[in-house]
This record gives structure tokens, C-alpha cells and sequence, in this order.
């Protein structure tokens, strides 16, 4: 495991506390109200996260008998109460039952579990088998999911903005790769670095639905959260790496604000200054690299991706620039100078990220 400068878990959510913020606003009740008791939700599990990296959280093991290099999931059924985990519902192994909720969950996380291991050689979130648990039917039409640095937790949704959060396998693999992010460069919740921890879990999210689903790059509808929107809202996803501010433009939801290329860089102190909001720009340059190269995008273009994500040398507080400058050092050390090194210079030009 490489963890750069101490162990920093962060409380990170799907949905964007801006999405949040605007519908806790509007004038109908059936859409306000969920939203608040959701960022209600939001502070306290973030309050909750801060206090447990400050005393320690209890270490996890694999429990005795776990089959080296296979997944040991569990799920629990929070009963739309706040409390963790809540009761175990399903465990690795066993039969799928009547909760469609369990059973995607179940699914989501060996997806995960699948991508990691079989294209990168990482036995689980930390490398080392870490057990994958999940809770599920948390609060009341929660309408979020997250990584709190120690499990997975998903909210059914409000039924009129989103709906049930293990749906979309792509939020799953986001949520977990929070939690890779977290073992291995530790990004700094803030600012670009931020923005590339949002856009990790992104790229990752997005590899393991088209792994999953079997698709190459050309296939992928490079959308994070498709089916998750309510039929009532206009719009397709949370997000589109291939053409970000464009997932939806919603009566409710408003404009999506991400930037595609540096031209359009938000300066805000909301979100963490911006974090789900300029990881467009990181986010569309990985998929200029993968349609460049072709062919499956776990394979060249995320392999790059992960040597820069788990090799050390990513800093904390990593720029935009920082970041693209080791991925074009790790396709010339893994690829040399062929289309793979030219994919990803060309792709940072694109978007407007400079290159040292």
C-alpha cells in the first residue's frame, strides 16, 4: 500500500451539495424536504467522519477462512433509519433474495472487487482483501450515496428527482474508488486536488460499468449516474466525461456547471472549492486519451491512470498540471514514445492543462 503523507479518509457523496442545495430551495415540499433531511444527513455523517479520523477507526480484517483474492462483501439493511450499518441482510456467497436493493449492491461491489483485481492485480479498496460492506435503505428518501471510510451507504432516493442509488454500477464503483484514493494518494479534499480525487473516482466508476457491461471505449456512453435521474427531470446523468455541462439542463436541477476544458474553471468556495464541479476538466481529458487509444479504456488509458494514482509520486496536493505531468511520465515508462504517450499529451493541450 502506498499512502502519501498519513491516512486522511474523507466523507464523499455522489450527488453534489450544490444539486442538494438548490432543490432544498424550491418551493415544493415534496422535492425540498428530502433534499434538506438529506444535507442534514450529509453534515452529520461528515462530522461523524472527521471525528473518527481524529481518534482512529477500528481496524478491519478479512475475516478467518476469506478466500485470498476473492471478494468478502456484506450488506445491511439500514431500514431507513441513520444508524450504521443496520442488520445484515446478505453475506459473500450466499443466494440473492426478494430486495432488489441487496442484490445490486451485492452485484456493485464484485464488480468493483472484478475491475481491480483482474485489470490492475489490486486485491480490493487497500490491496490487501479489505472485507466490502454496504448498507442499504439509509434514512428517509435519501437522496444520496457515499463512502465514509469505512463502507458503502445508499439512499433510495426521493422517487421524483432520484431515484434508488444502487442502480447506476458506476456510482458504486465511484464511491469505492474513494476509498482506493484514499490508501494510496490521499488527495486533498480542496481545490484541484479535490477535483482530482472527484474525477479518480469518475474515471474508475466509469471503467467499471464498461468492464462490467463488456464494452470498449468507443461503446461507453461515458455517463456517471445514467439512470439515476427521475423520468421528470430533463436530463440523462449526474454527469458526461465525454462532454461535460451537458448531463442535464432541468427546470429544477438547473444547468449542469461542469467545464470541459480550463477556459471555463470555476473559482468558488462552495463544494469544497469546486470539487465535483471542475473534475470535468481531468474527467474529459481521460476520455480524449481512451477514444484516442481505443480498444477496452481499462486497459491502456486506465492502466496509466492507476500507475499515477498508486505510484508514489502523486502528492497530496497534486494541481491539475501535476497530475497530467506524471501521466504522460507513466505512458512514456510503460508504453514509450507510440500513440499512447501522444494520446495523452494531446488530450491535457486539449483541455487547456499544461504539462511540465
Amino acid at each position: 500500500m502506498t499512502t502519501n503523507g498519513g491516512f486522511q479518509p474523507v466523507f464523499c457523496t455522489i450527488v453534489p451539495p450544490h444539486v442538494l442545495d438548490r432543490l432544498a430551495r424550491n418551493e415544493d415540499p415534496t422535492l425540498s424536504g428530502p433534499a434538506r433531511r438529506s444535507l442534514e444527513h450529509d453534515a452529520y455523517q461528515r462530522t461523524h467522519r472527521r471525528l473518527t479520523t481524529v481518534i482512529g477507526a477500528p481496524a478491519v480484517a478479512a475475516p478467518a477462512g476469506a478466500v485470498a483474492d476473492q471478494p468478502h462483501r456484506t450488506i445491511y439493511d439500514a431500514g431507513h433509519q441513520q444508524d450504521l450499518p443496520g442488520t445484515k441482510v446478505r453475506e459473500e456467497g450466499t443466494e440473492p433474495g426478494a430486495d432488489a436493493t441487496v442484490n445490486r449492491a451485492y452485484t456493485g461491489l464484485g464488480a468493483t472487487f472484478d475491475l481491480y483485481l483482474k485489470a490492475y492485480g489490486r486485491n480490493s479498496i487497500d490491496g490487501e482483501g479489505l472485507p466490502l460492506d454496504a448498507s442499504v435503505h439509509f434514512g428517509t428518501d435519501y437522496d444520496n450515496a457515499f463512502w465514509n471510510g469505512e463502507q458503502m451507504v445508499f439512499g433510495d432516493g426521493d422517487n421524483e428527482i432520484f431515484l434508488d442509488f444502487t442502480i447506476p454500477v458506476d456510482v458504486i464503483g465511484h464511491e469505492l474508488t474513494h476509498g482506493v484514493t484514499q490508501h494510496t494518494a490521499n488527495l486533498t479534499y480542496f481545490g484541484q486536488p479535490g477535483a482530482l480525487n472527484e474525477s479518480i473516482s469518475d474515471v474508475f466508476g466509469s471503467l467499471i460499468k464498461q468492464y462490467a457491461l463488456g464494452q470498449s471505449a468507443a461503446e461507453a456512453d461515458w455517463l456517471i449516474g445514467a439512470g439515476l435521474l427521475a423520468p421528470r427531470v430533463t436530463g440523462t446523468a449526474l454527469r458526461s466525461m465525454k462532454a461535460p455541462g451537458t448531463a442535464y439542463d432541468d427546470d429544477v436541477l438547473g444547468k449542469d456547471p461542469q467545464p470541459a476544458t480550463m477556459e471555463d474553471y470555476v473559482r468558488t468556495g462552495r463544494d469544497n472549492g469546486g470539487v465535483h464541479i471542475n473534475s470535468g476538466i481531468p474527467n474529459h481529458a481521460f476520455y480524449l486519451v481512451a477514444t484516442a487509444i481505443g480498444g477496452n479504456a481499462w486497459e491502456r488509458a486506465g492502466q496509466i491512470w492507476y500507475d499515477v494514482l498508486t505510484g508514489g509520486e502523486l502528492k497530496q496536493d497534486a494541481a491539475f498540471a501535476d497530475f497530467a505531468t506524471l501521466t504522460v511520465r507513466a505512458a512514456r515508462e510503460r508504453y514509450g514514445a507510440g500513440d499512447e504517450l501522444q494520446a495523452v499529451q494531446k488530450a491535457w493541450e486539449q483541455v487547456g492543462v499544461r504539462t511540465l
